[in-house]
C-alpha cells in the first residue's frame, strides 16, 4: 500500500496502528515530558482520521528526534534545525498527506529559528510540535533559547544573561494562523490542541512543556497548570491578532514566575494556505506532483522548457 491509494481510505482507525510491530525500547530518561508527546500525539491521530499510510512524521535532532522511531507512520529523520523545509518539500510534492514536523527548542527555535519563522510566514499546511524543556537535552545541559536568563548550564556557568526567546509571540509575528502552547502533564488537553492543530489548514504551531527531570531540575514539570480558555482569569478573542499577542505574552512572562498557562492562543481560519495560494497563481499544480512518478504516460516538463515562458 502506497501513501497515495491509501490516502481517503473509510475505515476505523485504532491509535495502536501508531506503534511499530517490533516496539523499539525508548531512551527517553524517566520522567520525561517527551512520552507525553508521543501518547497525546497517538491518541490524536484516529480523532483527525488519519492512518499510518496517511502521515508523515519529520523529525530534527535531540531527544525529540527519537519521536519518529517510536511512532509508525512515514518518517524523515531530518539533520539539527531542518525538520521544516523537510517538511515543507514533502507536503508540496504530496499535499494530501497529513505532515507533522517535530523538533525541540534548541532544534526550532535555535539552529532551525529562519527555516521557523519563514514556514510560518509562508503559512505552509503542517503541524509543527516544539518540545520545549527549556535546555538541549540530548547533549548533556547546554542553555537553549528558552532557558530563563540566569539559568545557570555547562555553556553558561555563571547563568545566561539573556533574555528567553518568546516562542507564542514569535509564530504569531511570523505569521502561524494557529498558535498553542499544551503541557506533558495535562494529556487530554494536548491530545484536543494537536487534533485541532492537524485539522487546521495552514501552519499549525504548538508550543509542547517537556519537563526534563535530568537536566532542567529547574523547570520542574510545568505544575499547576491553567486553562486559559477554562479560566475566568482570562478573557480573550483567540481569532483578534492584537487580543492573542497581549495574551501570548501575558502566558510569556507568566511561565517564568511560576504560572503556566496553556490552550489556544490564536486562531485564524480564514487566511490560505502557501499551497492554496501557490494553486491561485498556477505555480503549482492541482494534482500533486509526487503522484506523476506512478503515472508511466506522463509527459515530463523539463527546466529548459521552463525557462523559455520566461523569455
Amino acid at each position: 500500500m502506497s501513501a497515495f491509494n491509501a490516502i481517503g481510505e473509510e475505515r476505523e482507525i485504532d491509535r495502536d496502528e501508531f506503534t511499530p510491530e517490533i516496539e523499539p525500547q525508548a531512551t527517553w530518561c524517566p520522567g520525561c515530558g517527551d512520552f507525553g508527546v508521543l501518547k497525546a500525539l497517538k491518541q490524536a491521530m484516529p480523532e483527525v482520521g488519519r492512518t499510518p499510510e496517511e502521515t508523515l512524521l519529520v523529525t530534527g535532532i535531540g531527544c525529540s528526534g527519537k519521536l519518529s522511531s517510536y511512532f509508525k507512520s512515514y518518517g524523515f529523520h531530518s539533520i539539527h534545525g531542518r525538520a521544516l523545509p523537510v517538511a515543507r518539500a514533502a507536503k508540496m510534492a504530496n499535499p494530501d498527506l497529513e505532515v507533522i514536523a517535530a523538533g525541540g527548542d534548541g532544534d526550532g527555535y535555535g539552529i532551525g529559528g529562519n527555516h521557523f519563522m519563514h514556514t510560518a510566514r509562508e503559512n505552509h499546511d503542517m503541524t509543527y510540535i516544539v518540545f520545549d524543556n527549556e535546555i538541549f537535552g540530548l547533549t548533556k545541559g547546554q542553555t537553549s533559547p528558552t532557558s530563563p536568563k540566569g539559568h545557570k548550564s555547562k555553556t553558561q556557568p555563571h547563568g545566561s544573561a539573556k533574555q528567553p526567546i518568546r516562542p507564542l509571540s514569535l509564530a504569531l509575528t511570523s505569521g502561524a494562523s494557529y498558535v498553542a502552547r499544551t503541557a506533558a502533564v495535562n494529556p487530554n488537553q494536548a491530545k484536543e490542541i494537536l487534533t485541532e492543530a492537524m485539522e487546521h489548514d495552514g501552519f499549525a504551531h504548538v508550543d509542547f512543556l517537556t519537563q526534563c527531570p535530568t537536566w532542567n531540575k529547574d523547570a520542574k514539570q510545568y505544575v499547576p497548570y491553567i486553562d486559559v480558555q477554562d479560566s475566568d482569569d482570562y478573557d480573550f478573542d483567540i481569532t483578534d491578532r492584537g487580543e492573542a499577542s497581549e495574551m501570548m505574552q501575558k502566558a510569556e512572562n507568566a511561565l517564568y514566575e511560576g504560572e503556566v498557562l496553556t490552550g489556544r492562543f490564536y486562531h485564524d481560519e480564514d487566511r490560505p494556505s502557501y499551497q492554496e495560494e501557490k494553486q491561485a497563481t498556477g505555480d503549482m499544480p492541482e494534482e500533486p506532483l509526487a503522484e506523476r512518478y506512478f503515472d508511466d504516460d506522463y509527459e515530463w516538463e523539463r527546466s529548459y522548457d521552463l525557462l523559455e515562458r520566461h523569455k
